[in-house]
């Protein structure tokens, strides 16, 4: 419960588009892949309990909310063992980095760093990114931009425009995760004093963001084909779109916690549908 599974898509989604940039790139690496796959997901499960933990320690997190079960507001898990947690999980995740650091060198490094301290300054420390609604932004950044640049550097050692743009979507995607969240907590986080995008903005355009971070995705494929970046079935992502529609319509229509939750949830599996039909999309020529 508290390593949040509906999100952990938002991890695996960066590490297949990377990798299938590097099979386009004929630079595939199994190891460096599986190892990437691994730290993703313990950097995001690190993310999502100092998350829980923090957010309670602030009162940003009370019975009032519309969202899941925290373990640390609920008193199922004490504050200091979601604490040992944390740094457990990002324990591990740096174990594994320090094989990806001697693969990747400095850059990977520098990124693995920079995503653990951001994972922690999402709702911790003196000045937490989510409070000052920042968060989409740094969402957009690191589990997109540079997860999926950082997939493909570990597997190539060098840098490539082809997976910067395939990293557009995937953020855009993720992204639209954190936007359900928010919109969902408009009303707890204000009394909060978390100053979400979603708060400063308001549900309305908040709603404008969502269906504009899905349309985005949709929209880099074809781009990338324009481009000669993406093979003829750049189309194949499309084949999700229904989905999307779905939960544009139900993030556009409902304010209710159930209903907001599960579209929480779908935009995390068709986070990772897209990127499946996306990475099959990209090798070939």
């Amino acid at each position: 419960m508290a390593s949040r599974p509906a999100t952990l898509p938002a991890a695996v989604a960066p590490v297949l588009v990377g990798t299938a940039v590097a099979i386009r790139a004929g630079h595939f690496s199994a190891l460096p892949f599986l190892a990437a796959l691994v730290a993703a997901v313990l950097i995001q499960i690190g993310t999502n309990l100092a998350n829980d933990l923090f957010d309670y320690r602030k009162g940003a997190d009370t019975s009032a909310r519309l969202g899941p079960t925290r373990v640390t507001q609920s008193g199922l898990i004490s504050p200091r063992d979601v604490e040992r947690a944390t740094f457990a999980t990002f324990g591990l995740a740096v174990l594994i980095g320090l094989y990806l650091v001697a693969v990747g060198g400095l850059p990977i490094l520098l990124i693995g760093l920079a995503s653990i301290a951001s994972g922690i300054a999402y709702t911790g420390g003196p000045w937490p990114l989510g409070y000052h609604g920042l968060g989409d932004l740094f969402v957009f950044i690191f589990f997109g931009l540079v997860a999926v640049t950082g997939t493909y550097y570990v597997q190539a050692g060098a840098f490539s425009y082809t997976a910067l743009a395939a990293a557009v979507p995937v953020g855009l995607l993720i992204t639209a995760i954190l936007v359900v969240n928010n919109v969902r907590d408009i009303e707890t986080d204000r009394l909060a004093g978390k100053r979400t995008l979603a708060v400063r903005l308001g549900r309305g355009a908040t709603r404008l963001q969502y269906a504009a971070c899905l349309a985005g995705a949709y929209l880099v494929p074809l781009l990338m084909w324009l481009g000669h970046q993406e093979s003829w079935l750049f189309w194949l992502p499309w084949l999700s779109a229904p989905i999307a529609v779905r939960l544009v319509r139900t993030v556009s229509t409902r304010e209710d916690g159930p209903a907001l939750n599960g579209a929480l949830k779908g935009t995390g599996r068709l986070n990772l549908l897209f990127a499946l039909l996306f990475a099959i999309s990209l090798p070939w020529p």
